[in-house]
């Protein structure tokens, strides 16, 4: 069946957008292969319609509060388990505790509790980020088919990005048997995350729990003491689902 055009165009851009930062319309051209016009043109329709938005003191655009709003409206009573122990996370380490869905081949913010540090790490409600390069869709991924982690695109974002399917089957194999995931600066140079993975009652990974902070904080807290906190309370949340 023919694509229609401008829809598969106007994907394209949300899919440019969905590493989280901010491009502005030279950038989202030259990533979609559009036309500036065109892009342009598009760009404006999704921010009519909150798809997307647009800086206006920098002129560069984002994903819209729409992307989180149809997230959340599906995942109402998921949110609403989650958020006492996404605040119990943040109390417990001072961190930002996020909560987040597998949309392959991203994992997506859906709800968080900042931190109280001087220096927090904090991302958008309906912001993506690729799930190989996040320890939150690593630990959603260790629970995904093998048909599907093969079929992703596995892009470099730093140097300590897994960029190879071996590499990458070799760390959901270790995240399975240690019960969460580390992201060791793969997505942002200086920025660490710790996550586990929130599972239905048929073992399939429905979301992630994690902290985020600079590295420095995450590695002087151990990696394995975050990831036991929050596989305890992953594991609490799963078991709230089933009930």
């Amino acid at each position: 069946m023919p694509l229609v055009q401008s829809v598969a165009r106007s994907l394209e851009i949300l899919e440019a957008l969905a590493d989280g930062t901010e491009l502005g319309l030279v950038e989202i051209a030259a990533r979609t292969g559009l036309a500036p016009s065109t892009a342009h043109r598009l760009l404006a329709t999704l921010v009519a319609r909150g798809y997307a938005t647009r800086n206006l003191a920098n002129g560069r655009y984002a994903l819209g509060y729409k992307i989180a709003e149809l997230a959340g409206d599906r995942h109402e009573r998921l949110r609403a388990l989650a958020r006492p122990h996404l605040a119990i996370v943040q109390a417990r380490t001072g961190e930002t505790a996020n909560l987040s869905i597998l949309a392959s081949p991203n994992a997506i913010y859906i709800d968080q509790v900042d931190g109280d540090r001087a220096v927090r790490m904090l991302a958008r409600i309906g912001a993506a980020v690729p799930a190989h390069a996040s320890a939150a869709g690593k630990a959603m991924l260790a629970h995904a088919p093998a048909e599907s982690v093969a079929a992703l695109p596995l892009p470099a974002f730093t140097a300590r990005t897994i960029t190879t399917l071996a590499a990458l089957e070799r760390e959901l194999a270790a995240i399975r048997a240690r019960g969460f995931a580390v992201d060791d600066e793969e997505h942002e140079a200086g920025v660490g995350c710790v996550a586990a993975a929130v599972l239905d009652h048929g073992g399939r990974a429905v979301a992630g729990l994690s902290v985020s902070a600079p590295i420095q904080r995450i590695r002087a807290s151990d990696p394995a003491t975050l990831g036991t906190l929050l596989s305890a309370a992953a594991q609490a949340i799963s078991h709230s689902l089933r009930t």
